[in-house]
Formats: structure tokens, sequence, C-alpha cells
């Protein structure tokens, strides 16, 4: 089931005898079971009753609460899982610097692996001379990852592959109204930029629910350092998922024409210079659990999967690596 998005502004969410509503002046917008509840995503002026608020914790619910434009502001969980070995485990291994190494390498190899091949189904169907030469490069850092010793040195590489990618993901955008000249973060400065961000902060929000979900802690990674009220363990595994399930509804929203220039606007603020409107934001929200909803073998497990599935599997592969100390298996596509 997926998430329950609110993003009608002035409404609110209240439990009705066995679902979850969710209404606006009187008038009910969505009816869901709660049976059928995995997690509820809220954006900008949405109320929630505590009665609501008080199962969603109970059941292990997360609420996640994002300002109108979806920037993460924060989550309402329930009591932490119990599996206070399993996290002693990881305490030690990420103090650990051959583990660390170790986990991290394989992230980095597979974020770089996953990148190169996204480039290499671009470029046979629209051959490019940049992208030629940029998926040579990824190459390259494909084995220098695999020689790297330091985790300073495989963030170096992981930076570098990155330029990488961005310096040519204009030439995967199809029509030449959308500008691209680089990756900008804070704040993403136009409009693929804002679909980016905005789609790596869902990414994040999932992914930092299914480690919580295995009983690790989510601000404990290897790749990722340590920093205030950053899910460190929860970027890690994204970093396989960025350009597989982000990138991928980026490019298809823009190049399919599903979001178009008139869905943004520029402001004067320089915090957000660009913002998405509603419908293009319902949009994206669409595409990307369709994308989630996607099903493929998955390479470790031999079993049809959705990423919503993968990304717990992975989560589980986490907390395996972390307790047995054995080589973290990443999600590689094919």
């Amino acid at each position: 089931m997926p998430p329950l998005y609110v993003v009608e502004q002035g409404a609110k969410i209240q439990k009705e005898s066995r679902r979850l509503v969710v209404t606006k002046d009187e008038q009910v917008l969505q009816s869901v079971p709660l049976i059928k509840v995995e997690q509820v995503l809220i954006f900008g002026n949405v109320a929630i009753t505590t009665p609501a608020l008080v199962y969603l914790m109970h059941q292990g619910i997360d609420v996640i609460f994002c300002d109108q434009h979806g920037h993460y502001r924060g989550r309402v969980v329930g009591e932490m899982s119990g599996h206070s070995e399993l996290r002693r485990w990881q305490y030690r291994r990420v103090d650990d610097p051959n583990f660390a190494v170790s986990t991290a390498r394989a992230i980095v190899h597979a974020k770089l692996h996953n990148t190169r091949t996204l480039l290499l189904r671009y470029q046979r169907e629209h051959p490019h001379p940049e992208l030629q030469r940029a998926i040579e490069r990824l190459g390259e850092l494909l084995q220098q990852s695999e020689r790297a010793r330091s985790l300073n040195s495989l963030r170096g590489v992981e930076g570098a592959g990155a330029a990488a990618y961005f310096g040519v993901f204009r030439h995967l955008l199809r029509d030449p109204v959308w500008e691209f000249s680089g990756r900008m973060r804070r704040p993403p400065g136009d409009p693929v930029n804002v679909l980016l961000s905005f789609g790596y902060t869902l990414l994040v929000r999932y992914l930092e629910s299914a480690v919580a979900a295995v009983g690790l802690d989510p601000y404990l990674g290897c790749l990722h350092g340590d920093a205030h009220k950053r899910p460190s363990l929860a970027l890690d595994i994204a970093e396989e998922f960025r350009c597989v399930v982000v990138d991928s509804v980026v490019l298809r929203c823009v190049n399919s024409g599903l979001i178009r220039p008139e869905n943004f606007s520029r402001q004067d603020d320089p915090a957000r210079p660009v913002l998405l409107d509603e419908a293009g934001r319902n949009v994206f929200i669409r595409e990307f659990e369709a994308r989630l909803a996607t099903t493929f073998t998955h390479p470790l497990a031999n079993e049809r999967v959705t990423y919503r599935r993968c990304f717990e599997l992975q989560a589980r592969e986490m907390a395996r690596a972390m307790q047995s100390g054995t080589s973290y298996r990443p999600f590689m596509v094919r």
C-alpha cells in the first residue's frame, strides 16, 4: 500500500472508527482503512488530530512532515525498535575502520555502477560524445573505488562520479526548454534541480523508515559522517537508488511532458528561488509512487519485488552485515 499523501492546504486528518479520514470544510477528500496505512506524508498547513496521531504512533506508522513545497521538516515515530543487540553491533561496526571502509566502498561502487548503467541506456538511444566520455570516466572511477583505502578517498571518488554524471545530465533532457547547468542543492536554483531535491527527500525518508524498522539507528552510517539531524545510514543506502528511482522519475516527468516549465515559479526569496506548484507536485508524487511499485527480479533475493520492497531488503542486508561483520552487498541494476 502506498503512503497516504496529504497535500490539500487546510485539510484535517482524523481517525474515525477503523479508517483514517481526510476532510476539508466538512467534505471528505480521502478515506482509507487503517489496516492499509503504512506511512503518512503531510505537506504544509494540514492538521492531524491527537487520536489519529496516537494510533499511528502505537502502530509504528511514520508521520512525515514537509512544508508546502516538499522541504522536509521532521517525522513522528512510535516507540523505538527493541533490537538493542543489533544496534550494539552497529555502533561497533561503524567504529571499525576496516568494516566502515569496506561498506562505504560497496556503496560507492554500486552508485557508480548504477549511474553508469543509466547513461549507457541513454547512450544507446541517443548517442552523444559527452555521454560516452562520462561513461568512460565512471568506468575509471569504478576501478579507483576498488583501490581506495580510506573514507576520504571514497568520498572523493563518489564526488568525482557525481560531477561526471551531472555534468552530462542535461543531455538526458530531450526538450531544450529545460535548463540544467549542474547539481545545485541548497537551494535548488532551477526546475530540474527542484525535482531532484524533492525526489531525494522522499527517497531518504523511505529509507530512514526502512532502516529504523529493521532495528538499526538511521543516524549512524559509514559513508556519510556523523552530523546533527543527518540520517547518515539512510543516506548511505540512498546512494544506490538515487539514479535508479529518483532520476528516472525526473527524466520521465520532463521528457514526457508530464511536468512543464509552467509548473514552476520564480521567487525573490534567495532560500527558495524556484517553487513547484501543487499540480506539478501531485504529478511527481504519482510518478514516484508508480516507480516504487515497479516489479523486477532482485539480484540478491532472486525474487520478484517492487522498489518499495527492495528498500526493506537492503535495510535487512545492512543489518545482516552489521551483525555478522561480513561484507555488505549493495543493490546494483543489471
